[in-house]
């Protein structure tokens, strides 16, 4: 291999014949985003966006400033501040790979413990735009209600000393307060994470945590500040061994490449308080209709890898192609979604459920994603009462089959016993794995414990139709195996 180009600005006329670079002067860019959470995903997507448009030679003074909240951010900051903020974008179509060099960002706020150069970035008149990908846990929710968690110890500090902020949530809030006295006017707050309402979230937790401490300033953000609600879909693996060899194999040294699938969706409502970008110049879909976008892409997508991502852990599968390749999950997914989570989907313009449930096949079968199993199963304490609880209550209430979602509460019970079919073991995949994994050994023996979990079931322990089923699965599984589990609910 000949020698590898460091990833720069100054070595952008250098890279390799057939890697697109900015047309752009990234010099003469100027700062109007500030986006939390600075993480694959963003970059691959909403920075994309922003980058498509800009070779258009517009938006330039929409230039993203990114930020972090936690230590571990530092690490990110530190790696894209040495290629100048670059990012090497890697399209993996099964027709071959392309890449690119994204330069829509500009700048990365120190990360520190009271969040100041955070606040001091988002006070800046220029910054109109406050957009964040914190994950869906990362909003404060009561997962029982939907409600705000008041008595989260972040939310309790942040209330209490709404000048040195824990959260991204109080940073907002304490910038906000700045710029109302300085009379700079108000931002848009953009959730980009995959939560229905995403956007009425957001306002609840920036509104619900400003009238902890500052009542006045709550009515002025309420009265001022628009949180439009967002659809955001692109499959973007994690950066390991295998994505920075692939970058090295278009001669590029990046320390931080980002792999993704050949497919993206934004939709969003324009409901933006201090202008935006002309993003639908880039391909960005501008509706009052995103609900729909929504319940479609959460339920079906989300929901779906969650369906597939649990047995396939369970059965050693690495991959999320791989899982798709075996024949049972593979119907697994397609009758749960076809019998149980598509009855409550309203189709959208040019897509129904059935027809989405297919484009989600095609890309879920991707070999060249090497999207893991491991990444997808994160956080199901999160995910399952994102993703897939709606679409339980929505069948118990509608009289329609939930016996494969109970099959697939019962799969992540099994998975959160930490020991896999072959006798491995699971390394700790959620924020509360220990407390999970002691709740799913309990409930090898008495398997409503399972759904005795308020937080994230709610009342469901209570729902025969849904918990009986669930009480079937979940010794089946354990005591004949997952293929097995799988053979009986596909034959019913």
């Amino acid at each position: 291999m000949d020698e590898l180009i460091p990833l720069n600005q100054a070595n952008l006329p250098r890279m390799p014949e057939g890697v697109a670079v900015p047309r752009y002067d990234r010099a003469r860019l100027t700062r109007g985003i500030v986006h939390i959470g600075l993480g694959n995903f963003h970059r691959a997507h909403q920075a994309w966006y922003l980058h498509r448009l800009m070779q258009q030679g517009l938006g330039h003074d929409w230039a993203i400033v990114g930020a972090g909240v936690r230590p571990s951010d530092s690490v990110m900051r530190d790696k894209l501040q040495a290629q100048d903020w670059l990012t090497t974008l890697i399209e993996l179509d099964p027709a071959g790979k392309s890449a690119e060099i994204s330069g829509s960002m500009i700048d990365f706020v120190p990360v520190a413990p009271d969040n100041g150069p955070l606040i001091d970035a988002m006070a800046d008149p220029a910054i109109r735009i406050v957009a964040m990908t914190v994950t869906e846990g990362g909003y404060f929710l009561d997962p029982a209600t939907g409600g705000f968690d008041a008595g989260h110890p972040d939310i309790v500090h942040d209330a209490a000393n709404p000048d040195r902020p824990r959260t991204a949530f109080g940073a907002m809030i304490a910038a906000l307060k700045r710029r109302r006295e300085a009379g700079a006017g108000p931002f848009t707050g953009m959730s980009c994470d995959n939560l229905q309402g995403n956007g009425k979230i957001l306002r609840q937790t920036i509104l619900s945590l400003a009238r902890m401490s500052d009542p006045d300033l709550a009515d002025w953000i309420d009265a001022n500040c628009t949180f439009p609600n967002s659809m955001v879909d692109c499959i973007v693996p994690a950066t390991g061994p295998k994505e920075i060899a692939l970058v090295q194999s278009f001669g590029i040294d990046d320390k931080a490449p980002v792999t993704h699938e050949n497919f993206r969706q934004w939709v969003i409502e324009d409901r933006f308080c201090a202008g935006r970008p002309e993003w639908d110049r880039a391909g960005v879909t501008f509706s009052d209709e995103v609900h729909a976008y929504e319940r479609m892409k959460i339920r079906i997508l989300n929901g779906g890898h969650q369906v597939i991502a649990d047995p396939a852990e369970i059965l050693g599968i690495e991959t999320i192609a791989g899982a798709m390749a075996h024949p049972r999950i593979r119907r697994l997914l397609h009758k749960v979604v076809l019998d149980e989570i598509a009855p409550h989907v309203a189709p959208v313009p040019g897509m129904t459920p059935q027809s989405y449930l297919e484009l989600v096949d095609r890309r879920f079968s991707n070999t060249e994603i090497g999207d893991t199993t491991r990444r997808v199963a994160f956080d199901g304490s999160s995910r399952h009462p994102g993703f897939l609880v709606p679409s339980i209550r929505d069948g118990l209430k509608a009289g329609t089959p939930v016996e494969g979602l109970a099959l697939v509460s019962a799969l992540w019970a099994r998975y959160c016993t930490g020991i896999r079919e072959d006798g491995s073991k699971v390394e700790p995949n959620d924020p509360n794995w220990d407390k999970l994994q002691a709740i799913a050994i309990e409930a090898r023996e008495r398997p409503l414990a399972w759904l005795e979990q308020r937080h994230i079931y709610g009342d469901l322990a209570s729902a025969d139709r849904f918990a009986d089923a669930f009480a079937r699965w979940l010794p089946m599984i354990h005591d004949k195996g997952v293929e097995a589990s799988l053979n009986a609910y596909l034959a019913g």
